[in-house]
C-alpha cells in the first residue's frame, strides 16, 4: 500500500508542479508562428570548503530554447553537497555531504530537502550519518522508497525514505574489501551505487577494489544483500561511474585511472560480462585522462564521457544499435578545468558540463545527426559545480 500511495503521490505532484510553475511555459510569436519555450529546473551540487566559497545547492532555470541558465535560489547553507539525487515525485532532493576524517564519530552525512512546488526553492528536512567517510554518490530507487549511498571511505549504505521526504535510519551498511596496484587503491573506494533497470539489483562501482559489487535489494528487511561473485576489472583500472543503455541489455563503466570505458552485457539475472574496453583519449595520446562522468543520450545513439587532468574534454561515441559497441566520434573541449559532472537535458538537445576548478557551467548544443557538440557554448558562472541534476 505504501508503494501504491507513493506512486499516486508522484502523479499528483507532477501535475501540480507543471501547473504551479516549476516548469515555466511561455509563448512567443515569430513570423506568424507560435513558438513554445520551456524553463525547467536545474540543481547544482557544490564543494563549499574551497576558495570559491559556494554556499550549498544552487537552483537555476534552464531555457530549453536558448540553453541559458538563470539563477533562482540557493539552499540553506550546508557543507559539501557534492552529489545530488531527485526523488521520482519531484517533491524532494537528496544530497551527500562529502566529509569525513579520523575518529569513530566523524563521518559523512546525507541531507533531505523539500522542493517548493512554485519557486523550486529548497528547505532542509533532515540530515543523517551516511554510515561512512566521504560519501560521494547518492541515488534513489525507482519506487522512491530508498536512497543508496556510496562512501568513498569504502562502504555502501541504504536508507528508507519516509512519506514526508525525510531520511530514516539505515539497517544496511556494508564495508567493501579489496585493493589495487596504484597509490589510489590501497583500500576500497566505493564511488557510485545505482539500481538496475528493473530495480531488483544495486551495483556499486569501487575504484579502489577494481570491482563492481552486486546487491539484491530486500524491500522487506530494507537492506542490501550481497550477490556473489562481483565483477572484477583489470587491476589498476579504477572504475568510477556506471550507466545503462535505455533499450539494449548493456552497461558501461568509466574508469578513472586507466582512462577507458568498459562495456558489459547484462544477462537476465543481472550478471555482467565484458565485451569491449575503449580509450577515452585520441589514438596515441599518453595523457592521464582522470575520467569522471559518463552519460547516454536519451535516444540511445550516443555515449559521452568526461576527461579531466590536463585534457578537460568530453569524449563522444556512437553506440551500435546491434551489439552496443562504442565507436569514438570525437572530442569537445569543456572550455574549463575539471569537468567532474555533466548532464543531458530531457529532450536530448543540450549537454551541460560542470567545470569544478574554474567555477563555470557550459551549455553545448547537441547535433542530433552526429551527436557532436557545438563549439560555441553558453557559459554560466557558478562556484565549484560538482553535480548537475535536472528536475
Amino acid at each position: 500500500m505504501l508503494i501504491k500511495n507513493r506512486r499516486i503521490a508522484v502523479v499528483i505532484a507532477l501535475v501540480l508542479m507543471v501547473g504551479a510553475g516549476c516548469s515555466k511555459r511561455t509563448t512567443e510569436k515569430e513570423k506568424g508562428a507560435e513558438i513554445v519555450r520551456e524553463d525547467i529546473i536545474l540543481f547544482v551540487g557544490t564543494y563549499t570548503e574551497t576558495e570559491a566559497h559556494a554556499e550549498g545547492i544552487y537552483v537555476y532555470k534552464f531555457n530549453t530554447e536558448t540553453g541559458a541558465l538563470t539563477y533562482s535560489s540557493t539552499s540553506p547553507k550546508i557543507i559539501n553537497p557534492s552529489y545530488l539525487a531527485v526523488h521520482p515525485s519531484k517533491e524532494f532532493v537528496y544530497a551527500v555531504n562529502e566529509t569525513g576524517g579520523e575518529g569513530d564519530d566523524i563521518t559523512g552525512s546525507v541531507s533531505a530537502f523539500k522542493v517548493d512546488p512554485v519557486t523550486a526553492e529548497l528547505s532542509l528536512i533532515n540530515q543523517v550519518s551516511s554510515g561512512g567517510d566521504w560519501p560521494c554518490h547518492i541515488s534513489i530507487d525507482a519506487t522512491g522508497e530508498f536512497a543508496l549511498v556510496a562512501n568513498y571511505g569504502g562502504s555502501v549504505s541504504m536508507f528508507p525514505l519516509k512519506e514526508d521526504g525525510s531520511i530514516g535510519k539505515t539497517n544496511s551498511i556494508i564495508e567493501h574489501q579489496g585493493s589495487g596496484p596504484t597509490d589510489r587503491q590501497k583500500g576500497p573506494h566505493a564511488h557510485m551505487i545505482i539500481t538496475s533497470r528493473n530495480n531488483n539489483l544495486a551495483y556499486a562501482v569501487d575504484l579502489g577494489a577494481d570491482q563492481i559489487f552486486s546487491y539484491k535489494i530486500d524491500t522487506t528487511e530494507k537492506e542490501l544483500i550481497p550477490v556473489e561473485p562481483g565483477t572484477n576489472l583489470v587491476p589498476g583500472t579504477g572504475p568510477r561511474h556506471m550507466t545503462f543503455h535505455p533499450e539494449l541489455n548493456t552497461a558501461y563503466v568509466i574508469n578513472e585511472l586507466s582512462g577507458t570505458i568498459t562495456g558489459f552485457n547484462v544477462d537476465v539475472s543481472g550478471g555482467l560480462s565484458e565485451f569491449q574496453t575503449i580509450s577515452t583519449l585520441p589514438e596515441g595520446s599518453e595523457e592521464f585522462a582522470a575520467c569522471a562522468d559518463i552519460q547516454i543520450h536519451p535516444s540511445g545513439k550516443y555515449l559521452y564521457a568526461s576527461n579531466r587532468g590536463k585534457v578537460n574534454n568530453i569524449a563522444i561515441y556512437e553506440i551500435s544499435t546491434s551489439d552496443g559497441s562504442l565507436k569514438l566520434r570525437g572530442h569537445q573541449s569543456t572550455f574549463g578545468n575539471g569537468p567532474r559532472s555533466f548532464v543531458i537535458d530531457p529532450a536530448g538537445a543540450y549537454l551541460l558540463v560542470a567545470n569544478q576548478n574554474t567555477s563555470n557551467v557550459f551549455t553545448f548544443k547537441i547535433d542530433p545527426q552526429t551527436g557532436l557538440l557545438n563549439d560555441n557554448p553558453v557559459e554560466t558562472k557558478t562556484p565549484t559545480p560538482v553535480c548537475l541534476k535536472f528536475m
